[in-house]
């Protein structure tokens, strides 16, 4: 972990070294020489610490130095800081005060030569302090003899627990392992023209392995087959792979000194040649695919029908190999009750079940630290095996990290993942166990974190280091180090995500510190051990409200106690803040001000009415967030923000958005929902060219600039309403927005005539819409205004209809669609896409459409769930084409296949729902809305009975029936088969039992 702080100072020290001027370090003596050799050192430590890092599992003492080490170049990292922090303040001492610019300006004064003079000596003091601390740390590295980047590694094949196919069945427990295993095996079973590869992926210590072994053992795999078992090395070497496929096959033979690739590929080729195998690849790692790709040509050469199956802990892995998404099969973790059958079974071996019953109730609370991880309760069943009932409580109550001389025993797998990762990303991961056990982590604050605490390396262009940490963030999901993953609306990056609690455990393993920490009497030890750890705090302790000097060095801080602690400005190190929910004074914003390395600061519901000119200070301040404050308006600086990417001011109270916004010109998200008193964006707001999601939902805006929907980079634009017509904006504006735009849009559509309709026609008409809309997957369409009899005459009622329909088709898009809503439609007919089983909508909703008077086949639709059909003024019938049964009973047909949910409501002439036929009825191929559980009548006063055969179609989940307003149905469905009243809470409501 060292490695990454260590690769960032060296980066600094660089940097500074090759800028003095700016630095001025050259006007301080002996630091001009300092610099070069300090830097010289840090680069012999960073030649050795891969080899450092991957020893100090197993030693303690290279931990100790590595520890030592990385305090060390933490105090350089500080030092370089507080040197940019003095120059910062200089800075910002002299535009505060910009008459000292008139006359004589190139004269600094007195007392500002002398502070200059006086930190210059202090760093100088610093660095040779720090490099003596080097020098001596590079001493003690000698001792360890570790191998340098440059030098061949010794041992290339890491020494691991090598699997077989041998499999003892009473020690495999777990349901849903047995149902993966006949998956894999029925899959594994079909005929394909080519070698098929099905990989199982999880994490180390869930059973990868125990699945792979049930498979390979299964008896259907007779005879006929050619099982090959293989435990692949890391690194993955090909011609080792290929060695061990041709020693198990023992058809061919090869030389026990020939290493030729080529000669051991033929001999490959010659084993497998013409036979069904099924080959287990298990514990693969290589993400190359070169090193793959020899050994799967070759393979291609057994008969039809053979399979590969690989086991990996990286997704990547088995993507490189050529998996399929739907040949990837991921194990479950075991129920509690599995996990202590396992735990038990290792640990009471041979007991009774009388002596089981003992330790039951402490077992299963052991249990419940294995999280369902089968490796965690067999290693901690070993670890309890010979202990008494106060050693079991022991291990109740203890963290697993916490067991005495169990730590590496617990995690060798995760630690063989770990040894994979690259040296930043080891410390990406490690950070994560700063987060509480279960939380759910937010993606974009975890790589805000990873930003402020240098871990991610600086890549040059707008966005680029946060793509960076993405990357990384993917990559630790891709080797199974999260879980519950949830995915943006686009799919193509991670919002959301947990760690398991075993690999939680380990993380906070890799921090912890044997040696005796740093400790402050006037702090709480907790928060000056956290700060050593992780340089990140969470502040919720109000007896400890004061900033001392052993926090000083904390990057990342969330506060949430009831005042700013005092001392805040001596922070300078912070890069993250967050002080959401507590009440702020204009006066404590403006000490924070005064933390001019902050990267995100978080001040929404602070209850600040004013944001002070200094915020202009905060030059490095890349995310802001003021959303609920009563602010007015924004300081003119806060527009100089030039390195601002994300800025929210939802819910606050301003009443317009200056021009200066165009300044921010690498702003990607701006919040401005909920402002009401907003009327319009400035047109400067299309000169951002990088903004990607603008919300401006819950304002007044009723007309956007053209110019907006120009934006490339837009993928999300949030309204409360978009308003079409004269008075508004242009139908042919939503053509400009981008492809990729996603999300949910409310379009209010104003039609006061029937000119107004024809333009409107007209406009769609030149606007290939769907293609710019086809991302949204929620659309509301609101049709305002009347038109007086005269116009509607003008054309006739079909021509109208055709023009009603025409503007809903050009609006409705196909391909991610999950709700619609159409409200004030006076069309006569729906459209076709009404009754397309192309479309994927999951719920309709249809108000006040007043000229419609039949229904399309919505039956068809295959993912609709929920259907609301409220105020249609003319609808009379529903006709038995609703379901979308056009087939004969040969053919197997599911009207309404996943509906849940439907309801009518003031259809008041509505007056005959079409019954299915007897034969329908009776025939066994015809499914209705076999998942219906909810049907509403309401206010349908002219409809006087209901459809029997079609609902006694709908299966037992169809639990409620709810009439109300609907005189004559009431009359007759009323009363249950006792002839008692219903529910007086609700006395139309009618179950089904009480209907058939």
């Amino acid at each position: 972990m060292a490695d990454a702080i260590i690769s960032v100072v060296v980066e600094r020290v660089a940097a500074i070294i090759e800028d003095k001027i700016r630095y001025e370090v050259n006007l301080v003596r002996g630091v001009k020489k300092e610099l070069p050799d300090l830097f010289d050192k840090l680069k012999t430590i960073r030649e050795v610490l891969a080899d450092a890092e991957k020893k100090e599992m197993n030693d303690q003492s290279v931990k100790s130095w590595l520890k030592k080490l990385e305090a060390t170049a933490y105090e350089i990292d500080d030092i370089l800081d507080e040197w940019n922090y003095s120059l910062l303040r200089d800075e910002m001492e002299v535009s505060a005060e910009p008459e000292q610019k008139i006359g004589c300006s190139f004269i600094p004064s007195p007392c500002l030569c002398f502070k200059k003079v006086s930190v210059r000596r202090d760093t100088a003091m610093k660095i040779e302090n720090v490099k003596a601390k080097l020098a001596q740390i590079l001493k003690e590295k000698d001792d360890f003899k570790f191998q340098t980047n440059s030098q061949p590694a010794i041992g290339t094949v890491t020494v691991r627990e090598q699997s077989t196919s041998l499999i003892d069945l009473k020690k495999v427990h777990g349901s849903d392992i047995q149902r993966k295993k006949n998956d894999i095996v029925s899959k594994l079973l079909l005929d394909a023209d080519r070698a098929q590869i099905l990989s199982i992926v999880g994490t180390g210590g869930l059973g990868k392995t125990t699945l792979a072994q049930l498979i390979f053992n299964d008896p259907q795999f007779d005879m006929d087959w050619l099982k090959i078992w293989v435990c692949v090395s890391d690194p993955f070497v090909a011609a080792v792979v290929a060695k061990d496929i041709v020693k198990s096959v023992g058809k061919e033979t090869i030389p026990p000194n020939d290493d030729q690739l080529e000669l051991i590929l033929q001999k490959l080729k010659a084993s497998v040649s013409g036979k069904k195998f099924l080959l287990v690849l298990d514990d693969v790692w290589t993400e190359d695919s070169d090193k793959w790709e020899p050994l799967k040509i070759n393979l291609e050469h057994g008969a039809a029908g053979s399979k590969i199956l690989v086991t990996t802990r990286n997704e990547r892995v088995a993507k490189m190999m050529g998996t399929l998404d739907g040949d990837i099969y991921h194990p479950k973790e075991l129920s509690p009750e599995e996990c202590w059958s396992l735990l038990r079974d290792t640990s009471l071996a041979g007991k009774s079940e009388e002596e089981w019953g003992k330790f039951e109730n402490v077992g299963m609370k052991i249990v419940s630290k294995c999280k369902g991880l089968p490796l965690a309760a067999v290693v901690l069943g070993r670890l309890l095996r010979f202990k008494d009932m106060e050693g079991w409580k022991h291990v109740e109550n203890s963290e697993i990290w916490e067991l005495d001389n169990e730590d590496v025993k617990l995690f060798p797998h995760l630690v063989l993942s770990y040894n994979e990762l690259s040296p930043a990303l080891k410390r990406c991961f490690s950070y994560c166990a700063v987060y509480p056990k279960d939380h759910r982590i937010r993606a974009e604050t975890l790589i805000q974190e990873w930003m402020a605490q240098g871990y991610l390396p600086y890549v040059r262009g707008n966005g680029a280091v946060e793509l960076k940490g993405r990357e990384y963030l993917e990559n630790l999901a891709m080797r199974c180090l999260f879980q519950d993953i949830e995915k943006s609306e686009l799919g193509d990056h991670i919002e959301w995500c947990k760690m398991h609690d075993i690999v939680h455990d380990f993380a906070l393993f890799l921090r912890k510190n044997d040696d005796n920490e740093r400790s402050c009497q006037a702090c709480d030890p907790s928060l000056v051990s956290h700060v050593q750890k992780y340089r990140s705090l969470y502040w919720d302790k109000e007896e400890s409200c004061h900033v001392c000097d052993c926090l000083k060095s904390v990057r990342v801080l969330r506060i949430r106690i009831a005042a700013l602690p005092v001392g805040m400005e001596k922070l300078i190190h912070l890069r993250w803040l967050d002080f959401s929910g507590i009440e702020l004074s204009k006066d404590g914003l403006e000490i924070i001000c005064r933390l001019y390395f902050l990267q995100s600061l978080l001040l929404s519901w602070c209850k600040l009415t004013e944001i002070p000119r200094e915020i202009g200070n905060l030059v490095h301040l890349s995310r802001l967030d003021l959303s609920g404050n009563r602010i007015k308006e924004l300081p003119e600086s806060m527009y100089s923000l030039v390195e601002l990417r994300s800025l929210s001011l939802e819910n606050c109270s301003l009443k317009e958005l200056q021009k200066e916004i165009g300044n921010l010109v690498q702003l990607r998200e701006l919040d401005l929902s909920r402002n009401g008193e907003i009327k319009e964006l400035p047109e400067s707001i299309c000169s951002l060219v990088e903004l990607q999601i603008l919300k401006i939902e819950g304002t007044d805006i009723n007309c956007l600039p053209e110019a907006l929907g120009e934006l490339s980079n837009l993928r999300r634009l949030k309204l409360r309403q978009f308003k079409v017509g004269s008075q508004y904006n242009k139908l042919g504006f939503l053509k400009k927005l981008h492809r990729h735009l996603i999300g949910s849009l409310d379009l209010e559509i104003y039609c006061r005539s029937m000119s107004e309709l024809v333009e409107l026609v007209e406009d769609a008409r030149q606007e290939q819409l769907k293609t710019r809309l086809q991302k949204l997957e929620t659309l509301e369409i609101y049709f305002w205004g009347t038109m007086n009899e005269m116009e509607q005459s003008s054309l006739s009622s079909s021509s109208s209809s055709s023009l009603w329909m025409e503007v809903v088709e050009a609006l409705v898009p196909h391909d991610k669609l999950k709700e619609l809503k159409i409200r004030g439609y006076k069309g006569s007919r729906l459209p076709h896409l009404m009754s397309s089983p192309l479309n994927f909508i999951k719920q309709i909703d249809l108000t006040r459409l007043s000229e419609v008077s039949s229904l399309p086949a919505m039956g068809k639709l295959p993912l609709l769930e929920i259907l609301y059909i409220w105020e249609m003024e003319q609808l009379k019938l529903v006709g038995r084409e609703f379901l979308g049964i056009e087939s004969s009973c040969d053919d197997v047909v599911v009207a309404f296949p996943k509906l849940r949910i439907m309801s009518f409501g003031k259809c008041s002439k509505w007056e005959e729902w079409e019954d299915v036929t007897e034969e329908e009825e009776d025939c066994v191929a015809i499914s209705i809305m076999p998942c219906l559980t909810d049907l509403t009548i309401y206010s349908c006063s002219s409809l006087k009975k209901l459809p029997h055969r079609l609902l006694r179609k709908a299966p037992s989940s169809l639990w409620s029936l709810n009439i109300e307003g609907s005189s004559e149905l009431v009359k007759t469905y009323g009363e249950d088969k006792e002839g008692s009243a219903c529910s007086q809470h609700n006395p139309h409501r009618v179950l089904r039992h009480q209907l058939f």
